[in-house]
């Protein structure tokens, strides 16, 4: 059974930078088509990044699109969100799932999603 496990995020001020990291113990993400989604208090979730397992093309939300970057380790099969430039609005939970059908777009549903960690900007 895959288990997606979530490192990073705490409390940043603006214009400051994190990473987030998603691995799966004992699995590698490789072959996964992932995404990362956030959800603010009061706020539904929100998909804010992904990548394809056909062609490895990340793609992004309007919202983080130039601020924020996914990418691939697969030297150790973990998947990292780098935030830079933080924003107050970026305050909420992140999430990362995982899914291993074949995409070659962002995944049209996911099997496995990680714990979620908390990522708050403020000054």
């Amino acid at each position: 059974q895959v288990q997606l496990v979530q490192s990073g995020g705490g409390l940043v001020q603006p214009g400051g930078s994190l990473r987030l990291s998603c691995a799966a113990p004992g699995f590698s993400l490789d072959y996964y088509g992932i995404g990362w989604f956030r959800q603010a208090p009061g706020k539904g979730r929100e998909g804010i990044s992904c990548i394809s397992n056909s062609d490895g093309r990340t793609y992004y939300a309007d919202s983080v699109k130039g601020r924020f970057t996914l990418s691939r380790d697969n030297a150790n099969g973990t998947v990292y969100l780098q935030m830079n430039n933080l924003k107050p609005e970026d305050t909420a939970v992140y999430y990362c799932a995982a899914d291993p059908r074949y995409s070659d777009y962002c995944p049209p549903g996911y099997d496995y999603w990680g714990q979620g960690t908390q990522v708050t900007v403020s000054s």
